[in-house]
């Protein structure tokens, strides 16, 4: 069984649906996105963010933004937090043994993603 993959950032509309777009495209692996902040909730990526992906030619239109929830412990077997702050607002959240990480933990060296444009 693949693992099922998370990718955490602040609204959920820029940083972490593009990760999900790649992997979607580039895997099976089952995968989701989601924002620590509400306020984008059913808002879809942000249109730069989407012309950028297709430019590389990915697809990320049908994605929408949806809040981290505790609940998300279970669903998933890694947490992937596009910078420090988000994986501090994650860790306030905990519970159960699931691994959140830095997404640059298996990307390059630095101590996060960049900050949320």
């Amino acid at each position: 069984m693949k693992p099922r993959i998370l990718f955490v950032c602040l609204g959920n509309i820029w940083r972490s649906p593009a990760a999900e777009a790649v992997l979607r495209a580039r895997s099976d692996a089952p995968c989701d996105s989601a924002g620590t902040g509400d306020w984008h909730v059913g808002d879809p990526p942000y249109g730069p963010m989407l012309e950028a992906l297709a430019r590389r030619g990915f697809d990320g239109s049908a994605l929408r933004a949806r809040q981290f929830q505790s609940a998300d412990f279970d669903a998933f077997d890694l947490i992937l937090a596009m910078d420090a702050k988000n994986l501090r607002d994650i860790e306030r959240l905990r519970r159960g043994t699931t691994p959140v990480r830095l997404l640059t933990s298996f990307l390059a060296d630095g101590p996060d993603a960049g900050p949320d444009p």
